[in-house]
């Protein structure tokens, strides 16, 4: 779950960036250097850096930072997103918020969740009161890194007030039934996985955290039924390898 999730976090963005009205925002020019990823990455790369040579200013930061990552240089993208969100603040961009949390997506890619943290922390307040989802979005992910860091406390505290903003959120739904779950919070665990299920019962983190919640609660029989879900649903997911693993030590 960690990498497809930090992943999506950061590509969601490009979409906004180019639909957001910016003076320095050579619509054509990034659009074609972000869809030039997937099929040659190291040569968006160049494209990028020979365009902020040329004053390309926030866009080619972005679309070198997402070059980066594709080519899963994840230390080297969150380096290029901090350039990034730290110009974005100078300039009091309304990109600042948006850079800060990919930085922190592309540092727990890295596998560095103090720096992650931080960078999260300083998204949520350069988002302010009012931009609710993407907010909550943020203290979900400065929730995950918390949970690396073995922050449980900051980890609760940053779920409840994510679900506090968008209470229909599955994924911050799953993740708050894995922190109850790992809390030995039962009845927590089992009516917010349960809420996640009905929003999102297709899902393969929220039937992966189903199966684990069933698991920990004493019903093998379901989290077996429904890790093998998980497999035949949605194979060659980190979602159903966790599961094979669970359904090899279960049996």
């Amino acid at each position: 779950m960690k990498t497809a999730l930090a992943v999506f976090a950061v590509f969601a963005a490009s979409a906004s960036l180019a639909q957001t009205p910016d003076s320095t925002l050579d619509k054509w020019r990034y659009e074609g250097c972000v869809n030039a990823i997937p099929a040659d990455a190291a040569k968006a790369e160049q494209f990028a850096v020979q365009w902020r040579a040329e004053g390309g200013g926030l866009p080619a930061r972005h679309c070198q930072a997402l070059a980066q990552l594709h080519q899963e240089r994840f230390s080297e993208a969150a380096a290029t997103l901090v350039q990034a969100a730290t110009a974005a603040e100078a300039a009091r961009s309304p990109f600042a918020a948006d850079f800060w949390g990919q930085a922190g997506n592309a540092a727990f890619l890295a596998g560095d969740s103090k720096a992650a943290k931080t960078h999260f922390t300083t998204a949520i307040a350069q988002a302010g009161a009012y931009s609710p989802i993407r907010t909550a979005a943020l203290h979900v992910d400065r929730a995950r890194a918390s949970t690396e860091l073995g922050d449980m406390a900051g980890a609760r505290t940053d779920l409840d007030k994510a679900l506090a903003l968008t209470p229909d959120d599955p994924l911050a739904l799953a993740l708050s039934a894995a922190l109850a779950r790992r809390e030995g919070n039962k009845a927590r665990a089992a009516a917010d996985i349960a809420r996640a299920s009905a929003l999102a019962p297709a899902d393969p983190d929220v039937m992966l955290e189903q199966a684990n919640v069933a698991a920990a609660a004493g019903d093998l029989a379901t989290a077996r039924q429904v890790w093998a879900m998980v497999v035949r649903a949605a194979p060659q997911t980190a979602a159903a390898q966790i599961a094979e693993r669970a359904l090899a030590a279960a049996n």
